[in-house]
């Protein structure tokens, strides 16, 4: 499954998706999804795009995906992850800012990742990575920033009354911190300089942070959990896994693990 493939398949995404959104947003929830989390029709009509057009390819993939857990397709192949809308609540309230994040990997953990993939689902902006390839933004090769200055940083809280207090000591050292609703676009923006750090007290699981952490990894960032420790081991699949500290460059990162690792920190 190369860019080309994955970029035909976001066209179809925002197509689909916006033409259809009111109705996507007033639909019943259909249940839980392999995720255990519930599914909604925007989360199902994406995810079934993504399966349809990877079945047209006609080559052995093996999917996982929030709703639908584990689908082999012609005997199963390349892992693909699959995240069909990455901030679904921001999607069903209104907020114009949710995304699909896909994650092509040829092995077992997140380290095998080759190929990362997230667009916008309400701009069109698509943002992708390829290992030892770099980073793009619409074609154009991107990097994270340089500098050491704590000036954006971008969080999500899960559960904000016991996520948030653990980042505080982080949080109030930025200029400014902004929570958008989705990771993958989080992530996307770290690789592109918007912003200089993003973290995740709480665990996430893989289909969430795998495409972004390759285009991170590959614009020049650095991807750990709040402890500092690589990632790169942390298994494929449905279950929460992970905690997430990315940061623009090495400094800014061990700048961060410093805090975090106060007494009274959380961590």
């Amino acid at each position: 499954m190369n860019i080309q493939a994955l970029k035909k398949i976001g066209k179809r995404l925002r197509k689909e998706i916006l033409s259809h959104l009111e109705e996507l947003r007033d639909g019943a929830p259909i249940g839980k999804g392999a995720s255990g989390d519930i599914t909604h029709p925007i989360d199902k009509k994406a995810e079934d795009i993504v399966i349809e057009e990877a079945e047209k390819l006609n080559i052995p993939l093996t999917i996982i995906s929030e709703e639908c857990g584990l689908r082999a397709i012609k005997g199963g192949g390349l892992k693909i992850l699959l995240d069909p809308i990455d901030g679904s609540r921001n999607a069903l309230s209104g907020i114009p800012m949710f995304s699909t994040s896909i994650a092509v990997i040829d092995g077992e953990t997140i380290g095998n990742t080759i190929t990362g993939y997230i667009v916008n689902l309400i701009n069109g902006d698509e943002f992708w990575a390829i290992r030892g390839g770099g980073s793009f933004f619409n074609g154009t090769l991107i990097k994270t920033r340089r500098d050491n200055a704590f000036k954006v940083i971008a969080y999500e809280a899960q559960t904000p009354k016991t996520d948030i207090p653990k980042i505080i000591p982080l949080l109030s050292l930025f200029r400014r911190a902004r929570c958008f609703g989705s990771t993958a676009l989080d992530m996307a923006f770290l690789a592109q300089g918007a912003v200089s750090m993003f973290v995740v007290p709480s665990h996430s699981r893989s289909f969430d942070f795998a495409a972004g952490y390759l285009l991170i990894k590959e614009a020049g960032g650095i991807v750990t959990d709040l402890n500092g420790k690589s990632i790169d081991h942390i298994e494929t699949g449905i279950k929460k896994t992970t905690s997430i500290l990315s940061a623009a460059n090495k400094e800014l990162h061990n700048k961060a693990l410093a805090v975090l690792k106060k007494p009274g920190s959380g961590f």
